[in-house]
């Protein structure tokens, strides 16, 4: 079974630059820690302080050993003590999901018709 951790962050809405670098930083530490990365999103429009990871793993176990990974990683241990500094996430949230079979990566059928 394949798991996603969605993290849910409360962001400082001043800071999206800050907080788009730290994004960044994961998409090289999180595969070389054990994680599958689908992505991080930024808000666009609407509410300007909510921002999303999306991490998939295995199992549970699998994500037990990646944070494992994660906080013995010099570069890892970097980025979370720089967002600390920055004061660039005011609140964190993390949910397990598992995909409906049959509803992820379905392409756009639709041929402009009106």
């Amino acid at each position: 079974m394949t798991i996603t951790c969605v993290i849910r962050y409360q962001v400082d809405p001043f800071q999206h630059d800050a907080f788009k670098k730290y994004a960044e930083n994961w998409g090289r530490i999180i595969p070389q820690c054990g994680g599958h990365l689908v992505g991080y999103f930024l808000p666009y429009e609407g509410t300007n302080d909510v921002a999303w990871g999306l991490i998939a793993f295995d199992s549970l176990a699998s994500y037990e050993a990646y944070r494992a990974r994660l906080k013995s990683d010099p570069e890892a241990r970097e980025n979370f003590a720089t967002a600390q500094e920055k004061r660039l996430i005011l609140r964190e949230e993390r949910d397990f999901v598992e995909v409906v079979e049959g509803t992820f990566g379905i392409p756009s059928t639709f041929a402009g018709k009106t």
